[in-house]
């Protein structure tokens, strides 16, 4: 009779282990074996999970590895802007850093939302063992604990909030990237341009000085027009070794935005440029950026999620929960074996109300902090806005005076310097100082066409994009003339 009252009492226990083992089980499983109320909290988190964005743009990790084996620029005759910003974007491992930061984020979410492993408890009378007067006495628990309803959803709200975040940053960490290459692509067009500029001047005075020393041979100039011509072929070299500098650096830096090694060859830089857009009101573009920016929505983000936080802390007032189910046979030896099952329900007693009442002030704080914040960054937001719109509509006058004032005016010195020179009328200083003026000119002309591109780059990161299109205006000059 004894071992048949073990084997049935050993049956009941796995019976009531494998019943609440279910608790354990994944999601899908795990549901049937639980309460009511613990589904219905588990089905809204697996609607709030819906909810994490899915940043389809951002690069994996496994990605970027594939891209490394990737030629680059196979056959490509010209560099484009298009080109360094898909490669930036397919290749930066900062990228890729942020996004396993987002993917760190979103992994919290399931881990935030699940229950506690239930406990499994044992325990045994040892005075009972061999007895002739009753059986074996132990006992066997299994206990799960339930937060009050409602905690689980806010901690997942949180992490959302939290992972939603997380992949606003890697947007905006786009949006800098793309705003580098671009600032990048633009320098190596102006020192190409640059370097074109300085060898036609290095050529104009080339002629200048040759011309002078068959003046000075026949007798119509002294030596000092010659030599004067030397001095300023010298500075021109020395111009072409600085600007030899400049390229290779800049073409460094590209690669290490595509990362790619530093003195990987690039295909030569672009001779001329697109064509200028016309700007949309600043207005406009204020309300886009504030539609738009990614560190904008991240702000928000991290302000829902301080919210949450605080509704989590003021619901710490109110008692969690333990369900347990038992099987005692210490209680139940003897006659009264029907006592041997047991269930029962804890719950803690949230006394300590100071404690809570501090947590809440901190959420209370924090959610403060985040909406300052966040009203803080609208401020900065549409003043970034302002003023790079002020100073790409700047870049746009600087241009348009070069090419309708400044420069005609600097050619047609030049020439009649050379017509005065050429009739012994000024000396060689007169025509060397208008020769290099124009030189300048034209460099000052490029670098005010990278600055207004390098701009447009500023404002289209400002706004968090591309510039809405209006209109355009006819092509800038591209090289010299």
């Amino acid at each position: 009779m004894k071992r048949l009252r073990a084997t049935a009492v050993g049956n009941g226990l796995w019976v009531l282990i494998a019943f609440t083992s279910g608790c354990a089980l994944p999601a899908q499983e795990h549901h049937a074996g639980c309460t009511a109320a613990h589904q219905e909290c588990l089905a809204t988190a697996a609607g709030l999970a819906q909810t994490i964005p899915a940043h389809q743009t951002i690069p994996s990790r496994v990605e970027l590895v594939a891209a490394e084996g990737r030629p680059d620029f196979a056959g490509v005759e010209e560099l484009t802007e298009q080109a360094v910003v898909d490669q930036v974007i397919a290749r930066n491992p900062t990228l890729a850093q942020m996004a396993a930061a987002y993917d760190a984020a979103a992994a919290r979410f399931p881990q935030v939302t699940s229950l506690d492993d239930p406990m499994l408890t044992g325990a045994l009378a040892p005075a009972s063992l061999g007895s002739n007067r009753v059986d074996a006495g132990y006992r066997v628990e299994v206990a799960q604990k339930f937060p009050y309803p409602g905690k689980l959803q806010l901690r997942g709200q949180t992490a959302l909030a939290e992972a939603s975040a997380a992949g606003n940053d890697v947007e905006d960490m786009k949006l800098q990237l793309i705003e580098s290459a671009k600032a990048a692509f633009y320098d190596y067009y102006l020192v190409d341009r640059a370097r074109a500029v300085n060898e036609e001047g290095l050529k104009l005075l080339n002629e200048i000085r040759q011309d002078a020393f068959t003046r000075f041979k026949n007798g119509q100039t002294p030596e000092q027009d010659f030599r004067q011509a030397d001095v300023e072929i010298g500075k021109q070299r020395e111009r072409g070794l600085l600007l030899e500098r400049m390229r290779r650096v800049t073409i460094a830096r590209l690669n290490t935005l595509m990362n790619l090694p530093v003195d990987s060859p690039l295909p030569r830089a672009p001779q001329t440029l697109e064509a200028i857009a016309k700007l949309p009101e600043a207005d406009r573009l204020r309300s886009l950026a504030l539609a738009r920016r990614p560190d904008l929505k991240a702000l928000a983000d991290r302000v829902a999620g301080e919210e949450a936080a605080l509704a989590l802390a003021q619901k710490e007032y109110y008692p969690d929960f333990e369900a347990s189910a038992a099987y005692d046979s210490i209680m139940g030896n003897g006659p009264a074996r029907d006592l041997a099952p047991q269930v029962g329900l804890r719950l803690n007693m949230p006394l300590r109300r100071s404690r809570r009442s501090a947590g809440v002030l901190e959420a209370q704080a924090r959610l403060a902090q985040r909406s300052a914040e966040l009203i803080s960054r609208t401020n900065q937001i549409n003043l970034q806005v302002q003023e790079a719109y002020e100073q790409l509509v700047e870049s746009e006058k600087v241009i348009g005076l070069y090419d309708k004032t400044i420069l005609p005016a600097a050619k047609e010195n030049a020439r009649a310097a050379q017509a005065a020179y050429a009739a012994t009328k000024v000396p060689i200083l007169s025509l060397v100082e208008a020769q290099r003026n124009l030189v300048n000119l034209r460099d000052r002309q490029y670098e005010a066409m990278a600055d207004y591109f390098r701009r447009r780059a500023t404002l289209e990161r400002v706004i968090g994009g591309p510039l809405p299109t209006v209109e355009t205006t006819p092509s800038i000059p591209s090289g010299p003339k």
